[in-house]
């Protein structure tokens, strides 16, 4: 978490940009986002030439030639330089030399192509440069964490359904997921890459022996995290955010995962997503590979049938989606659940409040949790009624000591001890049998009871004559006020 200076040196660098006239809160990230990579251009650049050094050997795969033109490139050497000077030179040369890095197969070529600065002026230019520099990320922790703490601004929700899923549900649904040094992890509507941070971060705390080898390494920081964004400016976003947080060289894709039939099928072990759901697409723009599968035009069920063409056999999903894909009663709506219960193994619904996504929105959601089989396997479903995140649920959403996620990372990963538990609890278990019974409805209040207290009124006589009691002592009581007031006029 930020605290402190740190802190407080990160406002201060999104009130410049403010403060300069870039006041898109997307759009400050963007051009900070392009700062970061141009320092870590250097930063990389820097260690190839220590490794040289102490190998006594040539610069391997080197960023920048050793020529003056390049050189001067370089963060280091250009963020002392004269506002003005510093300011034509980033505008001009190293931005066109950042999206020539375009044309490589590189992680930063790929999302830097349509790179520009939008900052206005020398003298704002200058500040921005003197205030990152000052932020000092010596560690892995935290980059990703000042990158977090950024995005965390974005106070605007996006086009289509889209906003950036809280910190601490990613950590909830990779808790629940529990990765694994073999898994290939992916977000097929990846926005900031939040999820797939989260997955990294589970895996740094609980299978850090697995960094000392060589091999998972570099499968760690090329192929172990994908994702796929139509947006390019989210695409170099992502690509910033998951490079902070130690994966040097994420899968990206940028293209519309329902539109473009995905060049992949069949790969992913485990996916973690929060797809857009409020969106809706041409019938003959949907892909084919899913319109085969399902037909419909509702995004949160297309995203649904993407997911379970792109995952392998075995291979486990945990997606938000809204409470009517849960019960939806049209065909499209019952027939993906009747393809996840019956065809796979759907193993939990946990249904989150209203307020989760606030202020982003107000939407009932839930986690759907299943794994890909292609020959069923579905039993018993759990259920979790989640009432409360840690956070109150109106739109200041302001920390609260109630929180149910621990408890529900605890019990899902002993369903066995559920089994037990009655329909008045918080969390139970359905039988598959009896889901198929009602039209595969997959809504917790289809199946939770809820005791009521029995309440007993007098009848209307009793009521009556109270009332009537109480108009008459009204009535004296109003008679006796007036004498007051009577006597008082007389004696003045």
């Amino acid at each position: 978490m930020i605290v402190g200076e740190i802190k407080s040196k990160i406002d201060t660098l999104w009130d410049r940009f403010h403060s300069g006239g870039v006041s898109n809160p997307l759009e400050v990230i963007k051009q900070i986002t392009y700062m970061l990579f141009i320092k870590r251009l250097d930063e990389l650049h820097t260690a190839k030439e220590s490794k040289a050094r102490i190998l006594k050997s040539a610069i391997e795969s080197p960023i920048f030639d050793d020529t003056e033109d390049q050189q001067k490139l370089r963060w280091s050497n250009f963020k002392d330089l004269e506002a003005e000077e510093m300011f034509k030179l980033v505008r001009t040369d190293v931005f066109d030399f950042i999206k020539a890095l375009g044309n490589e197969d590189s992680t930063f070529g790929k999302y830097m192509k349509n790179a520009y600065l939008a900052i206005p002026n020398a003298k704002v230019f200058e500040q921005v440069v003197t205030m990152i520099e000052a932020i000092k990320m010596d560690d892995t922790d935290t980059k990703g964490d000042v990158y977090e703490y950024m995005l965390s601004k974005i106070a605007t929700a996006g086009t289509n359904g889209q906003f950036r899923t809280p910190r601490h549900i990613a950590k909830m649904m990779a808790e629940l997921m529990r990765p694994t040094p073999e898994d290939t992890i992916c977000d097929p509507a990846c926005g900031t890459a939040g999820f797939l941070v989260a997955a990294s971060e589970y895996l740094k705390e609980h299978h850090s022996d697995s960094f000392m080898d060589a091999e998972f390494n570099k499968f760690y920081s090329n192929k172990m995290f994908n994702g796929c964004e139509y947006d390019d400016m989210m695409i170099g976003i992502a690509a910033m955010n998951l490079i902070l947080h130690g994966v040097e060289s994420p899968d990206l894709y940028e293209q519309s995962s329902l539109e473009e039939d995905y060049t992949v099928a069949d790969k992913y072990s485990l996916i973690l997503a929060n797809p857009p759901f409020t969106g809706s697409l041409d019938s003959s723009s949907v892909a084919k590979s899913l319109s085969n599968v399902i037909k419909t035009k509702k995004t949160e069920l297309l995203f649904l049938a993407l997911m379970l063409r792109i995952m392998k056999i075995g291979g486990r999903c945990a997606v938000i989606v809204p409470d009517g894909v849960l019960f939806g009663a049209d065909k499209a709506a019952k027939g993906i659940r009747k393809i996840i219960v019956d065809d796979h193994k759907l193993e939990a619904i946990i249904s989150m409040p209203s307020g989760i996504f606030k202020p982003y929105a107000g939407v009932s959601t839930a986690v759907l949790i299943f794994t890909k089989t292609d020959s069923g396997g579905t039993d018993n479903v759990w259920f979790y009624d989640m009432k409360a995140d840690g956070f109150t649920l109106n739109d200041k959403r302001t920390p609260i000591e109630d929180n149910d996620i621990s408890d529900i990372v605890s019990r899902f990963s002993n369903l066995t001890g559920e089994v037990g538990r009655t329909r008045l609890d918080q969390s139970f278990m359905v039988p598959v049998d009896e889901i198929r019974g009602n039209s595969y409805d997959l809504s917790i209040n289809k199946y939770k009871e809820v005791v009521y207290e029995q309440k007993e009124y007098d009848t209307p006589s009793v009521i009556i004559d109270r009332l009537s009691t109480m108009d008459k002592e009204i009535t004296a009581l109003t008679a006796t006020l007036k004498a007051m007031l009577t006597k008082g006029d007389k004696d003045e």
